[in-house]
This record gives C-alpha cells, structure tokens and sequence, in this order.
C-alpha cells in the first residue's frame, strides 16, 4: 500500500495520517488510548480544578489542557480529544452524571416509551464546548501532530443508556435487543445518526482522524451470538463509517471492536474502516496475516505491561514492533493506560518505539 495522488498535502507532514493513508514507516506513530489521564500529575492538579469529571470535559480550556499534556511529555504523533463516550446521551438529553467510585451513571432507558426522552435536534448546542476544545487543540498542536476525535459505538453507548451505568451481562440491554427488537433498532438507528452528527461535529472544529470504541462488542461474543454481533455492532458501525465517508470523504476512521476473537476479520472486511484498532488479545502473527494485507492496524500493548516496565515491557514492544511493523501500523495500547502506570514508563516505551521496527 502507498499513498496515492489525491491524498492531501497536509497528510505528507504528519506520520499518522501516512500510515493511515497506507504507508509502511520503519518508526511507527504511536498514541496510547487514555494518553490524558490519572496516571499523569498534572493531569491530575488540572482535575482537581475543574470539581467534576463533566466539569472538566466540558470546559474547554482545562479540556485543552489536559489533551495536550501527553504531548509535552512524550511527543505523541497524535493528540485525541478528552472527553468521555457518554457525551452522546447528554447531547440526546439523558441525564449523565459520574460518581466517585462508581463511575457514569444514567437515568436508565427501559423500553419504547423512555425513547421520547430522547432528541437529537439539541445535540450540538449541548455538547458546544467540546467542539470548541477541538478547535483549541488543533491549533495549539504542532504541525506533525494529527488531532483525532471520537465517539462510542451505537451497541457500546446504548449499555450505557439501558442499563443505567456499567454492566458485566448487559442483561437489561440484551433483553431489550431480543424480546423488543423492534424499539431497540430504533434506539440504535438514534445513536447511528447521533454518533454521525457529533463526529462530524469534530471534524468541523478541526478532527483529521475519527475513532470508534466498542469497548463492549464482545457481549455478543459470550453469547454465542455472530448474527447479534452483526445486527448490533458491525452494522451501525459500518452505517456510520459510510455516512461519515459522505460527508468528509478524506477523514479516516479507525474502529476499535474490543474482544471479539477471530471475528475481527469481519470488521476488517466489512465495516469499511480505515484501521483496525486490536485488543491485547489479537494473535500478532493472525493479525500480520490475515487483517494487515486489507489495511492498516493499530495497537497493542497489554496496559499491565506498561505498569510492569523493565523486561516485560521491552520484551513484548520489540515484538509488536517485528510483528506489524512490516505493514502499515500504529503503535498503541490493546486497550486504555492504567491509573497507576509509571510516568517513566511510557517515556521509556516512547524512546523504544522510536528506536523502529526491523528494517
């Protein structure tokens, strides 16, 4: 793969956007999922200023501040966007709160009739500000910096919004899906158009690359269920994918189905994304043969290895690194960086990565 002619100029400056467009870099960029967060000090004085976690996200300057704060330290070829998945609901007008050891709580959707809570026409209004740290980011990053926006997925945020917080069965969420099929689409189809508008919203304010988690794809995996898997995370997904091609037709998206196995390939075929994020539970040598030849992939480092350090660390970089640093590739986590993760840990993981793959 190879960059093509009507790649735009400004992807030739940023090394993100060369491997998302297909080009193989011998030192690969790299971000770390939750890149801005707890186990950062600063991260954590400017959260102590804001007062509540929505406080934070919410406003601008100290969103600004917090997105950047990786960067300074480690030099990241991409700033994402602090803000929270849930941002969605609120837009829709759910009321959304987070708890100190609890984490988000939701005035939980329990059928057809809750639906009318809903509204998308306020959507853009309600989440302005984080629109507006978009555009403060992006024009404080540096040139070769690649600023990257977000959203959950329809099947991801609806768990959320049905269950009415976190959930290890989704049995709420499942049970609506399978007994009111018909309303739970609706719902869906909702979060579809809601997941498009807010995306774009960020390219708008300055986004260059989009990245969709469905953190929780793999429910329908414990069930057993590939034709659930597929109504229910590959089809919204690819939904919005398609719509967002329409509109900005030059942003790739990366997509994240997390804990999916083997079925990943399908994601890969079908979602018409532009990366694959993988989980730490990828086989790396499946993932170089089977996914890489159709388009670049991104990830993944066990984010217990990066609270571990020494060895351990070294020892399963260099491996990502001859694995999938042969094709097109971003370097990442399989999944979110922990609270307690070290500071110098990630400065020595940045040091290593920038070291290359094998030529």
């Amino acid at each position: 793969m190879s960059l093509t002619p009507s790649v735009p100029s400004s992807t030739r400056e940023k090394p993100l956007l060369r491997v998302l467009a297909g080009e193989r870099r011998r030192c690969p960029p790299f971000w770390l999922m939750r890149q801005a967060g707890r186990y950062l000090p600063e991260y954590r004085a400017t959260r102590a200023q804001a007062g509540s976690f929505l406080d934070l996200c919410f406003t601008p300057d100290l969103a600004t501040e917090v997105t950047l704060q990786p960067i300074r330290r480690y030099g990241m070829d991409a700033a994402i966007l602090f803000s929270d998945i849930l941002v969605v609901p609120l837009g829709l007008g759910q009321t959304v709160s987070f708890e100190e050891g609890r984490g988000p709580v939701l005035e939980p959707l329990r059928g057809a009739s809750d639906l009318s809570r809903l509204e998308l026409g306020g959507q853009r209004e309600r989440l302005a500000p984080v629109y507006q740290t978009v555009r403060q980011v992006k024009a404080a990053l540096p040139p070769a910096v690649a600023m990257i926006g977000f959203a959950g997925a329809p099947w991801t945020v609806a768990s959320y919004m049905v269950e009415g917080g976190s959930s290890r069965d989704f049995a709420i969420a499942k049970r609506w899906a399978g007994e009111e099929t018909e309303s739970f689409q609706r719902l869906i189809d909702l979060l579809v158009e809601a997941t498009v508008d807010h995306l774009s919203a960020q390219v708008e304010a300055g986004a260059e690359v989009l990245q969709i988690f469905d953190s929780w794809a793999n429910a329908w995996v414990r069930e057993k269920s590939s034709t659930a898997l597929r109504r229910w995370c590959l089809e919204p997904c690819r939904q919005i994918i398609a719509k967002l091609k329409a509109r900005h037709p030059t942003v790739p998206v990366i997509l994240f189905p997390r804990a999916v196995g083997p079925h990943i390939a399908l994601f890969a075929k079908e979602s018409g994304a532009a990366a694959l994020s993988l989980d730490e539970g990828v086989p790396l040598a499946w993932a170089r043969a089977t996914l890489q030849p159709m388009l670049p992939l991104q990830g993944n480092l066990p984010p217990r290895l990066l609270v571990e350090g020494g060895p351990a660390l070294e020892a399963q970089t260099k491996l990502i690194l001859s694995e999938l640093g042969q094709g097109p590739f971003i370097f990442n986590l399989g999944h979110g960086i922990l609270p307690e993760t070290p500071p110098e840990h990630v400065a020595a993981l940045a040091a290593m990565i920038r070291e290359g793959s094998p030529a």
